[in-house]
């Protein structure tokens, strides 16, 4: 490796290192089993542990069966010999790594200089959610398709590139890691260069029809989504779409005002500063194809519309409104470009410069960071690998040491109430763990009645009384009971602490 070899990898190790710090402050700190690892732990230790979740295996399954992930994860922690609680912190770490140096990549190839790239960077750490989506440009926590998102923006660099040997080895790898992730990419590449044809040959047809196809909308979609309205399995019936109730970001029909004009504000930002960058004359030949992508994506999403109100099961589960993940993406490379190098931005602020806009936005993410790891209290690290200590995780860690084939019932917020759910802070069956559950009963309806049944008959948890908790645990045949020492029930206690006890229900 020659002298300014190791000087690149040196900068860019620097410049990944402070990215990830900064990403991960900004997140709240990383955590060991919150979020959506309510499913993909367990999922992973299905596959490392085939005796554990009996009874909900099935459930776990209706989502697992989709992808590959459980299984890789859980051949890597077998040929590693790392823990999950390692080999996630390395993921996630990996999928920060991977933003970062994609994201370098990107702003390189549409000429960005480096105050404009540290500054691309720098607006990435700010963690935010994409408006009704359900997703946030960062987690705070391993999740997959933070890894396909990166892993998503080396193949849109590489497409920028007509290098597609490279497009399609990047999409391919996203798709392995988290399937929809890699097909909103997909939409956004073939979309850029299949709808850039179109415009370049009829340009003034292609925006007749696109304009038509848009004021067609309130007219077709009652009575597509009314034809749609068929009984067979493809159809999310009401009690399905009842459990769903609460994701509020799924069917688009509940959206309020300002959740359509966020979203549709970011097309009118991607044009005008694009507009900038031509008249500059520093677009790249091909960038053209992400405004043009972006329009792709914001079409499908139009499509899918009429499908998701019309419930359509598959149209449901793809959420399609997440195409504004990687719109937003687009739009803070150009915010970036714009706030650093759009001359007539920085003649209008006057004493603005790269250097002084760029120290701004770092000062904020530091603050943001500093601020959001203390707000989460006097338990909450920049890094945290296992389960917070307290009462809750030494009754998981006692539930642990328990027969495989343990049922358990607990309230059904547990999850969030607590911190961490059954299934992964004790690998073992649970009645209910309400948020997680309504997630996964997306992808089956069977599973969906189970938790819509569950949810009714624990609807009211705390109140439990002896005759309650042993009347549900026939019903589920459950073996302990947790409740909150303020429950106090007639039952044998087989352990217990400061907040919780264990019943017996066998």
């Amino acid at each position: 490796m020659t002298g300014g070899s190791r000087r690149y990898a040196a900068l860019l190790g620097a410049v990944c290192f402070v990215f990830v710090v900064l990403a991960t402050a900004n997140s709240g700190g990383y955590r060991y089993g919150i979020g959506d690892q309510a499913f993909y732990e367990p999922a992973t230790q299905l596959r490392l542990h085939p005796d554990f979740f009996p009874r909900d295996r099935a459930l776990l399954n209706s989502q697992a069966k989709l992808t590959v992930i459980d299984e890789v994860l859980a051949g890597t922690s077998r040929a590693t010999g790392l823990e999950l609680p390692s080999l996630f912190f390395a993921l996630y770490v990996l999928s920060l790594v991977t933003l970062c140096i994609a994201a370098s990549r990107f702003a390189d190839v549409l000429g960005f200089s480096p105050w404009a790239t540290a500054m691309f960077l720098a607006l990435l750490t700010l963690r935010h959610r994409i408006t009704k989506t359900g997703a946030n440009t960062l987690e705070g926590y391993m999740h997959p398709r933070q890894l396909a998102f990166g892993v998503g923006v080396l193949a849109l660099t590489a497409s920028l590139k007509n290098r597609w040997v490279w497009a399609a080895l990047w999409w391919t790898l996203a798709a392995v890691i988290h399937p929809t992730t890699a097909l909103w990419f997909g939409g956004l590449i073939v979309g850029g260069v299949l709808l850039d044809a179109v415009l370049r040959t009829r340009e003034a047809a292609a925006y007749g029809l696109l304009a038509a196809a848009l004021l067609a909308v309130p007219q077709v979609a009652p009575r597509l989504a009314s034809l749609l309205h068929l009984r067979s399995a493809w159809i999310m019936d009401p009690t399905w779409a009842a459990v769903l109730a609460d994701k509020d970001y799924i069917f688009v029909s509940t959206w309020p005002a300002y959740a359509w004009l966020t979203n549709l504000a970011y097309l009118p930002v991607l044009w005008l500063i694009s507009r900038r960058r031509h008249d500059a004359g520093v677009a790249h030949p091909r960038e053209h194809r992400l405004l043009t992508g972006a329009l792709a994506l914001f079409a499908v999403f139009v499509a899918s519309v009429f499908f998701s109100e019309a419930r359509v099961a598959f149209a449901v589960q793809l959420q399609f409104s997440r195409v504004f993940w990687l719109i937003d993406l687009i739009a803070a490379a150009y915010v970036a470009w714009w706030i650093t190098s759009d001359r007539a931005a920085m003649r209008i602020a006057g004493q603005w410069t790269p250097r002084l806009a760029l120290a701004i936005v770092v000062v904020l993410a530091v603050g943001r960071g500093v601020y959001t790891v203390r707000a989460g209290g006097p338990d909450r690290h920049l890094v945290r690998l296992d389960i917070p200590d307290g009462d809750w995780a030494r009754t998981m860690r006692w539930l642990r040491t328990q027969p495989a084939d343990w049922l358990v019932l607990a309230h059904p917020d547990h999850a969030w109430m607590y911190g961490t759910s059954v299934r992964v802070a004790a690998s073992r069956d649970v009645v209910l763990e309400s948020v997680k559950d309504r997630s996964i009963s997306m992808y089956d309806r069977s599973v969906a009645e189970r938790v819509a049944e569950r949810l009714s008959v624990l609807a009211r948890f705390a109140e439990m009384d002896t005759a309650d908790a042993r009347a549900a645990g026939r019903h589920y045949h459950a073996s302990v009971f947790i409740g909150a020492n303020t429950q106090i029930l007639a039952l044998p206690q087989l352990y217990a602490n400061g907040s919780f006890t264990v019943y017996d229900l066998r």
